[in-house]
């Protein structure tokens, strides 16, 4: 599930052409903002040059900001997503790379590195990272949940007053006009928008059918657009928050000093997309407004990570970036468009739902994955599955009208190995691992898979972990236990 962010940058770091590492710290820090949308693919906004969807406040960030488009998160789940992105480290690294397990006490974040540089730290909206982490903020009001305020020198309180209108983004506002006036703050601010369950009339003008553009991976009928509009219009939602948060923005007097971010936690709930490490799953709306050095209306082509935003945000602020993180600081590409701080990224996928193990290395043409468990087919999330669209494609698998491509999440066994040419075939139809004409390829990429995989830590476990649901219907299975393997476990498993 996907968020977005806004964070601000110390200008003269950036106007010099040096991260803030390099230069003095000022006497204003940046505040950071990070806004997350739950869900929502990277092209699904205006800014990404969708025609119909309603996303002017999404639109407006790239118009006087930065827009990226090559960005990606290291998972296609929701919790592992964030707990990556809160850590600076992989899923696997964070013990937390099963849905819904809490990142562990012991695991540091970059929001109590903020803390301990003076920042005033406050989350809103969708929390999902686990109890242990509570107290690396200053101000926590979460939906979904019961909301809670906690302060870091005195006992919890009562969240402020929701209006539980289901979008997660409720407190967004209340908790920007709670920020102290004599520290820099930085802000986790989470929609639920656009998750499932979707419903209608949730606002004024809903999305029709005909403003839909289906993917060629899933089938373009009317109850698939239908499904989609309804996604749409959660979209438009949330965008109408990030509105009113930018307002508040503009009248504090703040807004030149602050970056905004913009990102998604995983892509669409939608089979072929969310919890899979295709890039409907892992690529990612991201965009940066920051008035004071990010030229309005660029884009760049430089390739980002989820977790490059803990060492950014922490070299932004003049703090130390731990070496722990695994991302690098990406703001030298908010100075220069044309600027490169990666070359490749990695992305994992973890029990979400159903059991899976699937990694995948990409490179600004090529993306290799490597499905660990090739006898399971490549289930959508239980969400997904108990979706209009899910229902409609079971009744064509079974009149035999799904094409080749809209089959694929019914198929068993998948290939081992996948190869795309994301330039020629961006919606990664066409698997060229076979191909001995992109042999070459092939090898580099696995090769630079295991090296990640060995550098990382990352290893098979040394058991499969049950599913939660059926795999065609969603719903629940008796057996729900999933506990963590023990450390003899993992270290069986490394050495099979």
């Amino acid at each position: 599930m996907s968020k977005y962010i806004f964070f601000l940058l110390p200008v003269l770091g950036l106007l010099t052409g040096c991260s803030s590492s390099d230069t003095e710290t000022t006497d204003t820090p940046p505040n950071l903002i990070l806004i997350i949308a739950d869900d929502m693919a990277w092209d699904d906004s205006g800014a990404y040059g969708h025609p119909s969807i309603r996303t002017p406040n999404i639109d407006r960030l790239a118009r006087e900001g930065m827009r990226f488009d090559q960005a990606f998160l290291t998972t296609s789940s929701c919790s592992p997503s964030r707990a990556s992105i809160i850590t600076g480290t992989y899923p696997h690294q964070t013990d937390a790379e099963q849905l819904h397990w809490p990142v562990p006490a012991d695991k540091l974040t970059f929001v109590e590195k903020l803390k301990a540089h003076g920042y005033w730290t406050a989350l809103a909206g969708k929390y999902h990272l686990g109890d242990a982490l509570k107290d690396r903020f200053d101000l926590i009001a979460a939906v979904g949940t019961s909301g809670f305020v906690m302060n870091a020198d005195g006992p919890a309180e009562e969240a402020p007053e929701k209006k539980e209108d289901g979008s997660g983004c409720e407190n967004w506002l209340a908790t920007f006009q709670q920020r102290p006036a004599d520290q820099p703050f930085f802000l986790w601010l989470a929609a639920v928008d656009p998750h499932r369950p979707y419903t209608s009339d949730i606002v004024a003008e809903p999305h029709r059918a005909a403003d839909v553009i289906v993917p060629p991976y899933l089938p373009d009928v009317d109850t698939v657009r239908e499904d989609f509009a309804r996604y749409y219009d959660e979209i438009h939602r949330m965008d109408d928050y990030i509105g009113q948060l930018m307002d508040a923005l503009e009248k504090s007097g703040e807004a030149d000093n602050t970056v905004v971010l913009f990102i998604s936690d995983n892509g669409r709930p939608f089979p072929r997309d969310k919890t899979t490490l295709y890039d409907g799953g892992i690529k990612t709306p991201w965009i940066v407004r920051w008035p004071a050095a990010v030229k309005a209306g660029t884009t760049t082509a430089s390739m980002v990570s989820a977790v490059d935003i803990a060492p950014t945000f922490l070299s932004l602020a003049g703090a130390e970036v731990p070496p722990v993180f695994e991302g690098v600081d990406f703001s030298p590409v908010l100075h220069d468009p044309s600027a490169t701080v990666r070359d490749w990224i990695y992305a994992e996928d973890h029990w979400h739902d159903f059991e899976d193990y699937t990694r995948a290395v990409r490179d600004q043409d090529y993306k290799y994955i490597r499905n660990f468990y090739p006898d399971l087919p490549n289930t959508p999330p239980a969400d997904a599955l108990r979706s209009p669209t899910f229902a409609k494609m079971l009744q064509m698998r079974a009149a035999g009208t799904l094409n080749d491509a809209q089959l694929a999440c019914f198929r068993e066994p998948r290939p081992e190995e996948e190869l795309y040419d994301t330039r020629k075939d961006p919606h990664e139809l066409v698997n060229l691992a076979g191909d001995p004409a992109f042999a070459e390829t092939l090898a580099q990429l696995r090769t630079k898979m295991e090296a990640i995989r060995q550098e990382t830590g990352d290893i098979l476990p040394a058991r499969r972990t049950p599913d939660e649901f059926t795999r065609y219907s969603g719903q629940p299975l008796p057996v729900r236990k999933r506990p963590r393997p023990s450390k003899a476990e993992m270290e069986l498993s490394s050495t099979e």
